[in-house]
């Protein structure tokens, strides 16, 4: 298989910071088709970095969901991917993740702040400490998942090694009898935890004043407290574990999330602006925030969804403003409404998507992109063929638009040009006396203040 520089871009055959060369394998057929890195541990070790963040890398660079199994060590990318493609990929993240930036080494450690929400590169080899100069979507599954065992051991299966600090700890050192009760060695755990706590309570005050006197709080409410903080973490872990579903299951966790908001009325409201804030931020936290008007076109719109575009305009805009992606999928969305409406809907077409349109909720780009494109993924092809043929009048209308505001603004050029240069060739003072003989000739217009010219209707022009 043979090796490679884990800086490729240093061709010197002696250098010292060698990894192996990307393995991979395809697997199943079909939708179920995935690549398998076969040596990802090995390359991870060379790299001094988990294998969980290469691997992660190629899933946000491909788009593409990643999964990991630790005890048979398979790292695992959805779809067909060759070993070159990936070995290019690994070279992006060793940059971004591994080199020093300051002398090219790959001796560097990471350092996780969960508070700040920030990353830091230590590099050991000439002592650079400093930010992560990089803002990929990877840094957010780094600051959930921080490298706290040691890089170089991420060999193991890391189940296997908690399963053994677990045993360690509620067995002690020596080899006690095992023949008891799981609840016996729940409460062997518990007990080793709060005498462990009350040790470390002691060191500290000692350390502070030798002649203070200490005790662990086991009452009952303290008690509940300690279980309450032990339950909040665990709430964490499964926030975090999140992203390691599949892209169709977090869908459904977003869609559970709307669906509570819209049936409690939390949407309708004023007062609950803020609603949309959260909706965002959990899209955004699930990494579904393109694909989520699908969503939010499935659970707000139905055959009065011309009320409810202006309802829900602002909600709206905070998923599809300057993001083309997203608003190609609310198009989606929108067919699928239509469909579900057809008798309805599909004569007002053109209305509802001159209405979404206006509302600046969706932009030309989108349309144009859209018309040149018929998709089977969320309607029959016969019936979305039937929407863009009713459509095609309004595609029409924004080209002619576009080209008309373009020609429009090119004569405005030449016109301005043009006179500028006219006026360039007078004296200042020649054109004074122009100005000042026009000013005398025209005659003063009647003032009518009955007029009602300003008072006009955009709309009927």
């Amino acid at each position: 298989m043979g090796s490679l520089n884990v800086n490729r871009s240093v061709t010197d055959a002696f250098y010292r910071y060698k990894m192996p060369r990307i393995s991979a394998k395809v697997e199943g057929k079909g939708n179920g088709i995935k690549t398998v890195i076969v040596n990802m541990v090995e390359v991870a070790k060379a790299i001094a970095r988990p294998a969980t963040y290469p691997t992660k890398y190629f899933g946000c660079e491909l788009g593409a969901q990643t999964q990991f199994d630790f005890k048979n060590e398979r790292f695992i990318v959805n779809g067909s991917h060759e070993a070159a493609k990936l070995q290019d990929l690994l070279d992006g993240f060793i940059r971004k993740y591994v080199l020093c930036p300051a002398c090219d080494n790959p001796e560097t450690d990471l350092i996780i702040s969960a508070k700040k929400g920030t990353i830091a590169q230590r590099c050991k080899a000439c002592g650079h400490h400093g930010l992560l100069e990089t803002n990929h979507k990877l840094n957010t599954y780094i600051l959930k998942n921080p490298p706290s065992l040691n890089p170089a051991a991420q060999g193991s299966s890391l189940t296997e090694g908690k399963r053994n600090k677990r045993s360690k700890k509620t067995n002690g050192d020596t080899n006690g009898d095992r023949s008891g009760s799981p609840d016996n060695d729940m409460d062997k755990s518990t007990t080793n935890i709060v005498v462990e706590s009350a040790r470390i309570i002691k060191k500290k005050k000692d350390e502070d004043d030798d002649d203070d006197d200490w005790a662990v709080d086991v009452s009952e409410e303290a008690v509940r407290a300690r279980l309450q903080d032990l339950t909040d973490g665990a709430k964490g872990m499964t926030l975090s574990d999140d992203l390691e579903k599949s892209e169709k299951e977090r869908m459904d966790i977003f869609y559970k999330l709307v669906k509570n908001r819209r049936d409690t009325k939390q949407l309708d409201k004023e007062k609950d602006k803020d609603k949309g804030k959260e909706l965002l931020a959990e899209a955004e936290r699930l990494e579904i925030k393109t694909k989520a008007p699908l969503v939010l076109a499935e659970l707000l719109f139905d055959a009065d969804i011309g009320a409810q575009v202006k309802k829900h305009r602002i909600l709206l805009l905070r998923f599809t403003h300057d993001d083309p992606k997203a608003q190609k999928y609310l198009i989606r969305g929108i067919e699928q409404v239509i469909a579900l409406h057809k008798d309805k809907l599909m004569p007002k077409v053109i209305g509802i998507l001159k209405l979404f349109y206006d509302a600046d909720i969706l932009e030309e780009k989108a349309f144009f992109e859209w018309a040149n494109n018929i998709s089977r993924n969320t309607v029959s092809k016969d019936l979305s063929q039937e929407i863009h043929e009713k459509a095609a009048p309004f595609i029409t209308w924004l080209k002619e638009a576009e080209e008309e505001e373009s020609e429009s603004d090119s004569e405005s050029d030449d016109d301005l040009e043009i006179e500028y240069d006219d006026r360039a060739k007078q004296p200042l003072k020649d054109q004074q006396q122009q100005q000042q003989q026009k000013q005398q000739q025209a005659p003063k217009k009647p003032v009518d203040n009955d007029s009602d010219e300003g008072d006009f209707d955009i709309d009927a022009i």
